[in-house]
This record gives structure tokens, sequence and C-alpha cells, in this order.
């Protein structure tokens, strides 16, 4: 106003001082946009006291003597009251626009992060979101209704979704702002992340019970053939053993054939059951302190084709914190997938300490395995396609590489088709390895 009032001492010289009003209008405006229209009329009726003050005769004095001075002022004010009102109009709808944006920023946001992410754990990151866009110290959004008067907190419904809240010392327009328009959104948001949710657990349990059905289908298949044929052999070898006229070296042989078949069958029957355990989590370890050498000699023990095997063990290795039952079955099945691969060659189990782990190594001399199925073959009933036919049941891998996981440990294959197959077991040990022998 100030400096409105002197430029128009300047501008006197070339126009007339009734004439010149118009040079507070920029003013006005201003104060207007940057203020709100209040400010802006009190400015406009100030700058009209000092035009007419300073610059309308009798100058000096707040009186006007001519009545086209007050028709020149009447009209000033009337327009410097309307640019006011006008800026203001102006400046509230770009805070409204500004606010929708941010209203939209926000439920975009919010939708990413409900709808890509756990939906639990991507709420606290939401109501951050929230805080910042309404400015805020903090905010809370929670499924839960019951914590509707949590902390003396403002609790804002969204549907049967959950709760929003807010601190209690909110503005009035803030509030009206948050029930008009975040609470909906977040509550339309949420909503479609339950729903989310509960499509993907849908679809995971459809994903398992397929996964399931496959694995039954598979294990019809496989009890039609696999135990089929022990089966048939024992009552084949029962029916004639009940002949007459059988010699004693037949009988024998008969016998020695039932014992087999139905070592065969409880073999098959045992995998059945690991797996069965394998898959619904049931196979907890029961642990306790043991030696790797107790456990490869338990592997070993009993087995008519344990000289084909070539133990090479690193001394004093440090005892494990394992269910040696359920690492012996797993070794005793890497042992008997490398002795049938290996056509009467030796198989290699060698052992030692490297860093804070034991690592085994089960080395065959089979025709190997190629590196697109290095995973596949540890899935039950799968086998490797090398070209060879053999009477496994493809739950051996899978068994072993359950077992030794459920102990804390990790199997992998390394293989060279036509060179042989490596399977490296590493378990976990209290003692790190000083030297590291190969």
């Amino acid at each position: 106003m100030a400096l409105s009032t002197a430029l128009i001492f300047a501008l006197k010289q070339v126009a007339p001082a009734v004439s010149l009003a118009v040079v507070y209008i920029p003013g006005i405006l201003l104060v207007s946009t940057l203020w709100g229209a209040r400010l802006g009329i009190a400015t406009s009726l100030a700058c009209a006291l000092a035009f007419n003050f300073f610059h309308l005769p009798p100058v000096g004095r707040l009186e006007i003597s001519d009545s086209r001075n007050l028709v020149a002022l009447a009209t000033f004010m009337i327009v410097a009251v309307a640019a006011s009102s006008l800026a203001q109009l102006a400046r509230a709808r770009a805070e409204e626009a500004e606010l929708r944006r941010a209203e939209a920023d926000l439920a975009s946001a919010v939708a990413r992060l409900l709808l890509t992410t756990d939906l639990r754990g991507a709420l606290p990151v939401a109501a951050q979101r929230v805080a910042a866009t309404l400015g805020v110290l903090s905010a809370a959004i929670t499924l839960d209704g019951a914590e509707l008067d949590h902390g003396g907190r403002r609790a804002f419904a969204l549907g049967d979704a959950g709760v929003l809240l807010l601190p209690a010392d909110l503005a009035p327009g803030l509030e009206q702002r948050v029930r008009e328009h975040i609470a909906p959104m977040l509550a339309a948001t949420v909503a479609v992340g339950l729903q989310h949710e509960a499509l993907i657990a849908e679809s995971v349990e459809n994903a398992s019970l397929r996964r399931s059905d496959v694995i039954k289908t598979t294990l019809l298949r496989t009890v039609s053939h696999d135990l089929r044929t022990p089966l048939t052999s024992i009552v084949a070898a029962g029916d004639a053993l009940r002949l007459d006229g059988l010699s004693a070296d037949e009988r024998d042989e008969l016998g020695r054939l039932v014992v087999a078949e139905g070592r065969r069958l409880g073999r098959l029957i045992d995998e059945l059951l690991d797996l069965s355990r394998l898959e619904a989590g049931a196979a907890t370890p029961r642990r306790a302190r043991c030696s790797l050498e107790e456990i490869l000699s338990t592997a070993l023990d009993g087995r008519p084709d344990a000289d084909q095997v070539r133990l090479g063990i690193d001394s004093d290795l440090p005892e494990l914190d394992v269910d040696g039952a359920q690492l012996e079955r797993a070794f005793a099945n890497l042992i008997d997938n490398g002795v049938r691969h290996s056509d009467g060659r030796p198989v290699l189990v060698r052992a030692r300490v490297v860093g804070r782990a034991l690592v085994v190594r089960v080395v065959d001399q089979g025709p190997g395995i190629p590196a697109a199925e290095f995973e596949r073959i540890f899935e039950p009933f799968y086998r490797a396609a090398n070209g060879k036919r053999t009477t496994g049941t493809g739950l051996g891998l899978a068994i072993a590489r359950g077992f030794v996981e459920a102990n804390g440990g990790t199997i992998s294959v390394e293989s060279v088709p036509g060179q042989g197959t490596s399977f490296v077991v590493s378990l976990p040990t209290d003692v790190p390895a000083t030297i590291a022998s190969r």
C-alpha cells in the first residue's frame, strides 16, 4: 500500500490522480492470493483511505469535495473487493486441486502397497503415508475393530475392513477431509486388499491340492507297479513252495526270493511312510550328539554290497547335533543311488570340515546327470533320463533331501554326463576347521 501510494505521486505528472487508483489493484490481488480474502478486503479499505487522504482533494483530509471523486472511489472499492474475492476463489480452488492430487497420490501408493505385498505387513507403511499426506505426527491402520479407542486416538471406521487411528487433536477441516475422502478411499482399498489376500490364499491352497492330487496319482501308479511286482513274486514263490517234488536247492532258492522280495517291499513301504511324514511336516528331528562315522557305519551295516563303498573320512571330525536315524536314512539312500548307477564300480564317500560345516560327498561312477535335471531329481517319483533303467522308485533322493534339510543341512548335486555324479551334503557344526584337507 505504501509503495502504491508513493508510485501515484510520481504518476500524477502524466495522468489525473482520480484515474490512478488502479495502481493499488496488483498489491490487493497479491495479498488476497497469498493470505486470503479477509486480509485482501482489509487491504482494499486501507488503500481507499490512503488514496483519499493523499491524492483526492482536499489532500491531507478524509473528505471528498467533488462528487466525481466519490464515484471514482466507490468504483475502486467495488473493483478491489471483487478482485480480492476472485483471488481468494482462485486460491481456494488451487488448494482444493492440490489436496485432491495429494489424495490421488495417496490412493495410488496405498493400493500398490496393499495389493502387491503382504497386507498386514504393509499396513504400517500405508499408515505412514497417510500421516505424511495429512501432516499429522502419527497414524495407524488396524484390522481389529476392538482397538477403536486405543490410546485415546480418534478412530475413523473403514467399513467392515478395520479402523484408521489418528491423533485426537485434529483440526475440524482436516477431520472432515478424512471422513469425506481419506477414510472411504482406505476402506475400499483395504477391502480389495483383503479380497486379494483371500484369492491368493485360495490360489495357493488350490495349487497345493493340485500338487497333492498329482502326488496321489503318482503314488497310485507306483503302488500299482512297484508294490505289485514284489507281491506277485512272493505269491508265486509261495505257491511254488507248496508243490511236491521240489529239491532242497529249489526250495532254498524260492525261500531266498521270498525274503529278498519281502525286504524290497518293506523298503518301499518305509520310503512311502518317510515321504508322507516329510510332506506333512511331521519329520521333526530328535537331535542328539553323534559322530558321522557312526551314522555312515549304520547306513552301511547289513548291505550285501558294502564292499563296493569306499570311505575317505578325515580324522577328528566334530560331532553333530542331529537326528542320527534320519541322516542314516539319507546317506543310505544316497549310497544306494550311487551303487545302483555305478555298474559294480566303487562308490566313494568322503567327508571333511570346511569352515563351520561338515561336507560329505557321495561320488559314483555312473552315466551322470544332465544339468537341466539337477533340481528335478529331488522331486518324488522322478527318475533321471540318463538312458539307464533302474529298479528304484524315485523316492530315495527326495527323502534324502528332506531329512538333510530337516537337520539344518543342504544337499546339492555336481555331475558331468559320462563322468559320474557327486552328491554334496553340508551339515552345520559348532567347530570351525583349522586345515581343510582334500
